[in-house]
């Protein structure tokens, strides 16, 4: 994302079209143009995962999820911080139906995402 985007009306809209383009693409080899090196990511059942190299590992290896599409539905964003939520419908790598609800929460830096911790809408406690 070009740095000098943020603070106009349309960046966070834009940003969160770019990073769901690419993981629903499944196009990992482009993580790093929405996640800075250093990234942190947190997510629910998993460790934080800490760096591109680790976060680009995730999505080909760890994550359950062959294929489908998040469907944004509300984009907030300040400064340095960004959130948006929506849903999520798809394929697990074992052929089971995916429907969730989720909440992300995003650390921009340089314009690009130096932390996200993502949210799904399920009774835990």
């Amino acid at each position: 994302m070009d740095v000098t985007t943020i603070g106009t009306p349309h960046w966070p809209h834009d940003f969160t079209r770019r990073l769901f383009a690419i993981i629903d693409g499944r196009r990992w080899h482009e993580l790093g143009r929405v996640f800075a090196a250093d990234c942190v990511y947190q997510r629910p059942g998993y460790p934080p995962i800490v760096g591109l190299a680790d976060i680009e590992r995730f999505y080909r290896e760890e994550r359950i999820i062959e294929s489908g599409v998040h469907r944004v539905e509300e984009v907030m964003a300040g400064n340095d911080a960004m959130a948006c939520w929506g849903s999520f419908q798809g394929l697990s790598r074992t052929g089971e139906r995916l429907d969730e609800r989720f909440s992300d929460h995003y650390r921009i830096d340089d314009g690009m995402i130096s932390a996200r911790r993502t949210y799904f809408y399920r009774a835990a406690i």
